[in-house]
């Protein structure tokens, strides 16, 4: 396993890097297609930009520079803390409603070794750390859909949805906002989007898990094979992609944003998140020993580092939406064009201060 490690981890930063410079040249295409009202001497900081990709140089000088103050300013790194332990708390609950949900779609008793295959984006020994327990689960796991059936999996949804909530709170303060909806209606979209997590996560176990024993049986020589195992990673990275999006959708309490607004942070998020797996990673197998250091609390250690990490990293890329949106002065939330003071959110409704 340890001499597969590495060339898995080249094999999907080679995908990460070929899934950004698609991206990057998706955004170029983008970029030519609009009128260049960025370029206009009177628009020289693109506060009349339709799209993110119309902001000229020095408009993207000021959102960077609000960026950096911004990540000062809301102490994302210490918030993302506090969403870590919110997350630490929901993780048990989820892997049981996960283990639930996954038994309607396959055999519970394969998960572990699915998941095993995104064990190369995890730290080292922290899916050591769930597998135990996701043996447990699946060996006390009512296979009969019946009442207890779907209580057990309310339960699960309902313990693991104050994860969820820590993220819709941090998503408002990357936004600016303060909670606007009423405690029924965001429990009940916590539980829906919770939900739907568990369903995104089964749909990147079988890309992930289940690919290979799929192309054993097409009987693919092995360099097709090969590129078609290749692809589940750019897949993954698309699946990540949209669930980020989907909590800058529905994660701030607000009017919310053109899918184009929130395609920059998205891309960032994704790219760099998978980036910082594999580089973490490799820094603990190669620098770090967090075993020497923490015992056998090691794994668990590096888990926890991991997961702020990704938070810290799914915050910023909100932030670099909210900046964004905050330089134009056109309306950027979904619906009919409304004035600036009338479009339900703070940075569409505001302009950030430009840099000199």
């Amino acid at each position: 396993m340890a001499d597969v490690l590495p060339l898995k981890r080249f094999s999907i930063a080679a995908a990460m890097m070929a899934a950004a410079v698609g991206a990057f040249v998706l955004m170029q295409a983008r970029q030519a297609g609009p009128p260049a009202v960025a370029g206009r001497a009177e628009d020289a900081h693109g506060r009349n930009a339709a799209v993110p990709e119309a902001i000229p140089f020095p408009g993207l000088r000021d959102v960077f520079w609000r960026l950096y103050r911004e990540v000062l300013d809301d102490r994302v790194t210490l918030i993302a803390a506090g969403v870590t332990f919110y997350l630490l708390l929901a993780l048990f609950p989820a892997m049981a409603a996960l283990v639930a949900l996954y038994g309607l779609v396959a055999d519970p008793i394969t998960i572990s070794e699915h998941l095993r295959e995104l064990a190369v984006l995890m730290p080292p020994g922290a899916f050591d750390l769930l597998a135990d327990q996701i043996k447990e689960l699946v060996n006390r796991r009512d296979s009969a859909l019946g009442i207890t059936f779907f209580v057990g999996l309310g339960i699960a949804l309902w313990s693991t949805h104050s994860g969820t909530l820590a993220i819709f709170d941090v998503m408002n303060v990357a936004y600016e906002e303060t909670e606007k909806r009423g405690l029924v209606r965001l429990n009940l979209i916590a539980l829906c989007f919770t939900l739907c997590a568990m369903l995104l996560t089964i749909v990147m176990v079988v890309l992930i898990g289940v690919m290979p024993v799929v192309l054993s049986y097409l009987w693919l020589d092995q360099f097709k094979e090969h590129m078609a195992l290749l692809l589940r990673w750019p897949l993954l990275l698309l699946v990540v992609a949209v669930a980020v999006t989907s909590i800058y959708r529905f994660g701030p309490s607000r009017q919310p944003a053109k899918l184009r607004w929130m395609t920059w942070g998205a891309v960032l998020t994704t790219v760099a998140w998978a980036a910082m797996s594999l580089g973490f990673s490799f820094y603990l197998d190669h620098f770090a020993n967090y075993n020497a250091t923490y015992g056998t609390l090691g794994a668990l250690i590096g888990f926890l580092v991991w997961i702020w990490l990704s938070v810290v990293i799914l915050v910023i890329g909100a932030e670099l939406n909210a900046e964004l949106e905050h330089q134009t002065a056109k309306d950027t939330t979904t619906g009919p064009p409304l004035p600036m003071g009338a479009r339900g959110a703070y940075v569409a409704d505001t302009l950030g201060e430009t840099v000199g």
